[in-house]
């Protein structure tokens, strides 16, 4: 038997003998199997939830009469953006982003409905999920359970007889660190049975969960060298214990939280009614299509009556308020494209920004790459925002162009009795507009997201083993 593996079994059968640290860790077991548990049990009713709610609001939108097709524009309609197969595994921005939005003519809407809105006030300090277990609790487990590993050995003065034995040092530090991955081991197992029966359904790739796995392994793997690393170079268990209390403290807590604050102060974003104002402001620069002195418009009456020949737009053969309605629409989605280009420009920033404290603290690229993996960062939020704008600005134009053809300008702008039956058309028309389905990023893509922060995770591993490296030849030098 090696020096290391004979280490590591002592180690791991001192861990045994200790109630607290075999109370640790089924503690943290436990919590990661609840965690995993009802993270796929709360992904499958909200994925049961919107699939009700999109088939409802689909059945509601083609149940309307025959009805003038601008009544129709308002009338809206709900599209929802189910949860990706890997969701439950890091709930990521979704619970305060939503995952729903309405649709209507005029308006480009945010999504809306997130966990975090509609939930008690307990559901903003996070979810219990795997990812949450993995990242905040887990190592500070695994530093109750490591940070006396050498510190003890040198406080006893054990660690000299080891030596004085045969056993080189960095084998002796080698099976420490061994048994604490095995504690680390035991805290992921749960989670990664979770992930495995999540990459076993339709949709998800293999390939993203796994990369997924080994970015958990490498960010507890580096937790237990630094763990090991601050044992080595501590004198006492007592300082130890402090400094890495003070390291999980920094690094999973403060630095992410300082990151976004400082994304947010360097790229201010700003909110739905400065937004709101600056469209409105921009609209009325262009043009109103109700004032028949606007410059805008009047020329555009002006190139529709050439673009046909004729002096009226009585005589267009065509509704001349469905062509307003159409370019009216053009101009306002136009503005909210630009927007909404603005708003995810300094998103990405913030993102970019928030990137860069990855060197503080491995957490961060851990979560981004997390949340890619998992489909529910922000970039997936976007995603499903632009796809949705696609489908209201298509369905709202398909609508303006039937007001052009299937209404009579006369019947449009009749005030009779009967006026109101003949401007109707009949509803097979909005029945026929294909119904949204959010498609997801490729995994190839998602690949592509994950690796500048993969690259960063494998850089802290390398400092972190460099650390322990110049540990333990310190800890030789002084023996």
């Amino acid at each position: 038997m090696s020096v290391v593996v004979a280490v590591m079994r002592n180690e791991l059968r001192a861990m045994a003998r200790t109630r607290t640290a075999v109370a640790g860790i089924v503690l943290l077991a436990m919590l990661a199997t609840v965690a995993t548990v009802v993270s796929l049990h709360h992904m499958a009713d909200a994925a049961d939830y919107r699939e009700r709610q999109q088939a409802a609001a689909q059945a509601d939108f083609d149940a309307q009469p025959d009805r003038h097709p601008h009544r129709v524009v308002h009338y809206g309609h709900f599209v929802y953006r189910l949860p990706s197969a890997l969701a439950a595994f890091d709930a990521g921005v979704d619970p305060f982003t939503g995952s729903s939005m309405f649709l209507e003519g005029h308006r480009q809407n945010t999504a809306n409905f997130g966990d975090v809105m509609q939930g008690s006030v307990l559901t903003r300090f996070g979810q219990l999920t795997p990812a949450f277990v993995l990242q905040i609790l887990a190592p500070l487990v695994l530093i109750f359970l490591g940070h006396g590993v050498l510190a003890q050995e040198r406080e006893r003065g054990t660690l000299r007889q080891l030596m004085l034995q045969g056993a080189r040092l960095r084998d002796i530090v080698a099976g420490k660190l061994a048994a604490l991955s095995v504690a680390a081991t035991i805290f992921m197992l749960p989670a990664f049975a979770g992930l495995a029966i999540m990459a076993a359904r339709p949709g998800a790739s293999v390939t993203v969960a796994v990369v997924l796995m080994l970015a958990y392994a490498a960010y507890l793997g580096i937790w237990c060298v630094l763990i090991i690393a601050l044992s080595t170079l501590a004198g006492r268990r007592r300082d130890a214990l402090l400094g890495l209390v003070g390291i999980w403290a920094v690094m999973a807590l403060l630095v992410p939280r300082l990151a976004t604050d400082a994304a947010y102060a360097a790229f201010p974003l700003p909110d739905r009614l400065q937004t709101d104002v600056g469209i409105a402001a921009d609209l009325r620069a262009i043009g109103d299509s109700h004032d028949p002195d606007d410059p805008y418009f009047a020329d555009f009456r002006r190139g529709v009556l050439e673009r046909y020949g004729v002096d009226r737009i009585e005589d267009l053969p065509v509704n001349y308020r469905g062509l307003v309605a159409v370019e009216g629409e053009r101009l306002t989605s136009g503005l909210f494209d630009t927007y909404a280009a603005r708003s995810a420009a300094i998103q990405d920033r913030q993102n970019t920004r928030v990137a860069l404290f990855g060197a503080l603290s491995p957490a961060i690229p851990l979560r981004q790459l997390s949340m890619a993996a998992a489909a529910t960062d922000l970039s997936a939020h976007l995603r499903f925002l632009a796809q949705a704008e696609a489908h209201r600005y298509a369905m709202v134009q398909q609508l303006n162009q039937l007001q052009a053809d299937a209404v009579d300008y006369a019947d449009d702008t009749a005030r009779d009795a009967d006026a109101d039956r003949r401007k109707r058309v009949d509803s097979a028309h909005w029945q026929a507009i294909p119904e949204f389905a959010f498609v997801p990023e490729p995994a190839g893509r998602l690949l592509q997201t994950m690796l500048p922060a993969a690259a960063v995770l494998l850089g802290w591993l390398l400092v972190a083993a460099l650390l322990l490296a110049l540990a333990t030849r310190r800890l030789g030098a002084a023996r």
